[in-house]
């Protein structure tokens, strides 16, 4: 009888090693993890004998991952709420309340630093094995599933740094292609000079503004936001600011720019992403303005120390038509002085700890109080306004902030 006990415990002892070898060796050769599970089953089926069993593993859901040899199929069903508190090797209960879980004997918990990883069910245990609570064997049951599935979550972990790796990287790219679109200098001459400020919300921003010279008498100033973030959003700018260049180099005529720029924003972007532009072509010996608004936020402007007005008039969003279905080129003159201000709608869209908008009417109220500044510090107050303004709430978009400030020799 002892020789009889001994050679059981040796046997057990070896197809309990063959499992701990083969398991050992499936995870070293990098299999998917569908592979391993597939090859977990066999095992605890083949050298365990362990006729029932269902494993449930918690990832962002509890689902079953290997089941077999069960009347119902438990792949597609929930666990049973009442077990998540178990946290050692216990009996199934077989009470009178009808439950597809009693078809069990065992459930035994797989825990990783006191964490929760699985469940695994087991039922119809060959008896010459003595699976009961407390035996090795359901302590090796136990051991066996835990190398598995801590192996599964470091390949998880491992998939999830590169692709976060990938993010980065990405973003990256996308970073630097947003700030070879900024202008390196801007202007400060006694009749011209540009300010901006760029608070990107994230790393990287759908935000863009711009100032190019034509000539000693004309330049541009443009701002845009185009839908999206990252690389995409990165790139479809970079075109967009491509086309509008190339563009200004053989013409001035607002409506042709606007239209080329909305026929290739629209085929670059597919329907995905749209831009709202703003661009204005000023002469300032001349004391002239052209502009057209394509869905942008209207920017402000003080003509000769006159009230704000703002500037409206043009089209619609850009990417979105083809062709665009109305387009009004609009117009301004001024004699002395003119003071322009741009911005995206991270601006009036920041909200205070009511909920309330920053909105149009503060931006202008601001302006308006330090219209005889400098523009950077024209900004800067209008930043530290909004500031004050949003209290602990976080900016949810990007901010971008374009001043001008023409002189004319009249």
């Amino acid at each position: 009888m002892e020789i009889n006990t001994l050679k059981n415990q040796f046997d057990l002892k070896e197809l309990e090693l063959n499992a701990l070898l083969e398991i050992t060796q499936a995870i070293n050769n990098n299999l998917p993890e569908v592979s391993l599970y597939k090859i977990y089953g066999f095992i605890v089926r083949a050298n365990l004998h362990i006729k029932k069993l269902a494993l449930f593993v918690k990832e962002e859901e509890w689902s079953c991952k290997v089941n077999y040899g069960t009347k119902i199929d438990f792949l597609p069903q929930p666990i049973d709420p009442s077990f998540l508190e178990v946290r050692k090797i216990q009996p199934v209960e077989k009470g009178a309340t009808s439950s597809p879980f009693q078809e069990f004997d065992l459930v035994i918990p797989a825990l990783h630093k006191d964490e929760i990883l699985a469940f695994i069910f087991v039922g119809g245990v060959s008896d010459d094995l003595e699976v009961i609570p407390g035996n090795l064997d359901t302590s090796f049951i136990q051991t066996l599933s835990n190398i598995l599935l801590v192996a599964i979550e470091n390949k998880r972990l491992a998939r999830k740094q590169l692709q976060q790796e990938a993010i980065r990287r990405e973003m990256e790219i996308a970073r630097g292609v947003q700030q070879l679109l900024f202008p390196k200098e801007l202007p400060q001459t006694e009749q011209l000079k540009v300010a901006s400020r760029y608070l990107p919300h994230q790393d990287v921003g759908g935000d863009y503004y711009d100032f190019i010279k034509i000539d000693d008498q004309q330049f541009v100033l443009c701002i845009a936001d185009v839908s999206g973030k990252g690389v995409p959003a990165a790139l479809l700018m970079s075109n967009f600011q491509a086309t509008l260049r190339t563009m200004l180099r053989h013409t001035t005529d607002l409506e042709q720019i606007v239209r080329e720029l909305n026929y290739q924003t629209e085929r670059n972007a597919r329907g995905e992403n749209f831009i709202t532009f703003f661009i204005a072509m000023v002469n300032y010996p001349m004391g002239e303005m052209t502009y057209v608004n394509a869905g942008h936020n209207p920017p402000l402007v003080m003509i000769d120390h006159n009230n704000p007005e703002f500037l409206e008039l043009g089209t619609t969003i850009l990417g979105s038509f083809e062709p665009l279905p109305f387009l009004r080129v609009g117009s301004i003159c001024f004699l002395k002085e003119l003071l322009f201000f741009a911005y995206t709608d991270g601006l009036t869209e920041s909200f205070d700890d009511e909920g309330r908008p920053f909105g149009e009417e503060r931006v202008t109220e601001s302006l308006v109080r330090n219209r005889d500044l400098p523009l950077d510090q024209i900004n800067q107050r209008l930043l530290v306004e909004l500031d004050d303004f949003r209290g602990d709430n976080t900016y949810d978009d990007d901010i971008t902030l374009l001043s001008c400030k023409v002189i004319t020799k009249k």
